[in-house]
């Protein structure tokens, strides 16, 4: 999820990573169309849906599929799973032709070892977190409500936010704010922090992240405001929140794990779609597709991300950070 992606989620919530008005979930994912498009369904396949959020990407794919397919769907989430598992039941005129759903609670980096080779005609993985965990102050990863400190995705395992936050040294925790936020005030902010320790809740965390990454005047002045300092489009917490999520929920080891295991489970002439939302996702994508082709694994379908329309755009602002690129199985 991109900065401003990830902004306009903490000022209002969209959906999960969706605009509105599908049956799964009250929701329309992005990209729907062209994703549905590149993963060129066959009826009667078998397909992965490695995100499966509220389930509005799997419920367009199973409309395809018809009875004779089957429907696997990966979320670390199993809230997220239960709401899906509602919104995926087949509907009165597709009773009879509906595929068979399989839901499995993990990290979608488990796809290689749950699945057997060569068996999946499609995966499709929509990146970022959802707006049913950003709009529940209880899960912690919204700076925009008091809540407590964990942004685990998984909530039944693993280290909180607050852990990350009250626990690392300086040094460290400093890498992280700027290798996984992009941050460049990021020592300024860790020293911040640690300084303000203990911190126990989002409001507390933003508020000490906010002081302390308050724009400095440079030299030149240039792009700067009437008082000297630079006008930002996001919150200053945006990046920081954002760097400590994904180390909480270790989103790039997760996805690089995808990534390697994609070409095993799918058969030859299957299709790989990723949609990502901010540069380190897209540039891991970019880069595997690339190698892969190199080696003869894939053959790219897009040499440039699929972005969405102003049409898209319009209904659903956090599409605009949405990008998409697809490969398939040589």
């Amino acid at each position: 999820m991109a900065d401003d992606e990830y902004e306009e989620t903490n000022r209002a919530p969209q959906g999960d990573r969706h605009g509105e008005g599908n049956r799964a979930g009250g929701h329309v994912p992005v990209l729907l169309k062209p994703a549905i498009d590149f993963l060129a369904i066959k009826r009667g396949g078998t397909y992965i849906d490695a995100t499966v959020g509220l389930g509005g990407h799997s419920f367009a794919i199973a409309s395809v599929l018809g009875r004779p397919g089957h429907l696997i769907g990966f979320d670390k989430d199993q809230a997220a799973l239960t709401r899906a598992q509602e919104g995926l039941q087949a509907p009165a005129e597709c009773e009879q032709d509906w595929p068979a759903i399989t839901l499995l609670h993990g990290s979608f980096a488990e796809v290689g070892e749950r699945l057997e080779a060569a068996t999946a005609d499609g995966l499709l993985a929509d990146l970022g977190v959802s707006s049913m965990q950003l709009e529940d102050p209880a899960r912690g990863f919204s700076f925009q409500a008091e809540g407590p400190l964990d942004m685990r995705m998984d909530a039944q395992s693993g280290m909180t936010a607050e852990q990350v936050v009250n626990r690392l040294d300086e040094r460290k925790l400093a890498d992280v704010i700027y290798e996984f936020g992009e941050e460049r005030r990021s020592r300024r902010i860790a020293r911040a922090i640690v300084r303000a320790r203990p911190i126990r809740n989002t409001a507390h965390l933003a508020q000490v992240v906010s002081a302390a990454a308050r724009p400095m005047k440079p030299a030149s002045g240039a792009g700067y405001g009437r008082r000297g300092f630079r006008s930002e489009r996001i919150d200053p917490a945006t990046r920081t929140f954002q760097a400590i999520r994904i180390l909480v929920n270790h989103e790039l080891d997760d996805l690089a794990g995808l990534l390697e295991a994609a070409p095993q489970v799918l058969r030859p002439g299957g299709r790989l779609v990723v949609i990502s939302f901010h540069s380190l996702e897209d540039r891991m994508v970019k880069e595997a597709l690339r190698e892969g082709e190199r080696q003869k694994i894939w053959r790219v379908l897009t040499k440039k991300p699929v972005t969405a329309d102003e049409q898209e755009i319009a209904l659903n602002p956090r599409s605009r950070s949405a990008k998409m690129r697809a490969a398939e199985r040589l």
